[in-house]
């Protein structure tokens, strides 16, 4: 079926991760470039004009990194009408041919998600802003979208396993030793292999980080 008439007429084309990021660095709304991918995907007008960029990786949440999960993290276009719901639809064409079951991503708080129903996505639920993704024991800078809420998006094949509940991972969901006493280098100096003649014990992951950076930076 071809195009409606006085509709643009819009060609989707692979992109390279370098030209791609690019990109998103010059038109994207609110974040910077990912840090990798599994494919880039770009749109052009019938004048050979590139007019946005999909970028598609593994997903963020560790919860969803399945195997069988991809993630558009990166969608940036110029603003020309189509080109999003143009790009989200051959994002999961892409995914599906190469064997992925499902495909997510967010908007945030304020934005329709229009393109993403037209490309035949569903809204999954809506997620409470969260503070960030700086934690002790993974520092990160600022990226300005911190305590805004998001909205998670899906698309599937008729056999996608289901998605695990979302949860917030800027939160420590490290769980104490039952019967044991919760001692921690941090808050229990006393508590050392000096003292005691065997390793420290840790309360958390981020406590051992911490513990490991303060000793490699006093050697």
């Amino acid at each position: 079926m071809g195009a409606p008439p006085g509709a643009l007429e819009l060609h989707i084309q692979p992109m390279r991760f370098k030209a791609a990021c690019a990109w998103v660095d010059q038109h994207h709304r609110h974040h910077d470039a990912p840090q990798g991918h599994q494919f880039s995907l770009g749109v052009r007008t019938r004048d050979g004009r590139l007019a946005g960029v999909a970028i598609v990786g593994r997903p963020v949440s560790r919860h969803f990194d399945n195997g069988l999960t991809v993630e558009v993290t990166r969608l940036a276009t110029d603003g020309t009408p189509n080109t999003c719901s143009a790009l989200y639809a051959a994002a999961w064409r892409t995914a599906r041919s190469a064997g992925y079951r499902r495909a997510i991503t967010y908007t945030q708080d304020g934005e329709s998600g229009a393109s993403l129903r037209a490309a035949g996505w569903r809204k999954v639920t809506d997620l409470p802003a969260r503070p960030g993704w700086d934690a002790p024991s993974r520092p990160r800078r600022t990226l300005g979208t911190e305590n805004v809420a998001r909205t998670l998006w899906e698309i599937t094949t008729h056999n996608a396993p289901p998605l695990p509940e979302p949860c917030d991972e800027t939160r420590d969901g490290t769980r104490p030793t039952p019967g044991r006493r919760k001692r921690c280098p941090e808050c229990k100096k006393r508590f050392t292999a000096a003292s005691t003649g065997r390793p420290p014990r840790y309360c958390s992951p981020a406590c051992r980080q911490r513990a490991y950076r303060r000793r490699n930076a006093t050697d």
